[in-house]
């Protein structure tokens, strides 16, 4: 445990963001994950409404550096060549 009070602070300060972190990446995993199930579901036109919000929800995670731009950008094109590829 840290000694110094601004040193306990960074570490409380660390926690409550490492939670914040967290929760936006689920929300990410969440949205990709519905993107898939419509698509395995086999309905394009739901499928490509659900890709487009998921979209915004991957470029706001991109944004706040949670994950890095490149990986959002494949997610995005890994989730368009499944819905390109459908049937």
């Amino acid at each position: 445990m840290a000694n110094i009070a601004s040193a306990r602070k960074r570490a409380r300060q660390a926690v409550k963001q490492n939670a914040h972190n967290s929760t936006l990446r689920s929300r990410m995993r969440t949205a990709i994950k519905s993107v898939r199930k419509a698509i395995a579901a086999g309905d394009k036109a739901a499928a490509t409404a659900v890709f487009r919000s998921s979209q915004g929800v991957i470029d706001t995670i991109a944004d706040k550096k949670i994950i890095h731009k490149n990986a959002a950008s494949r997610y995005k094109s890994r989730l368009a060549a499944a819905l390109k590829a459908m049937a």
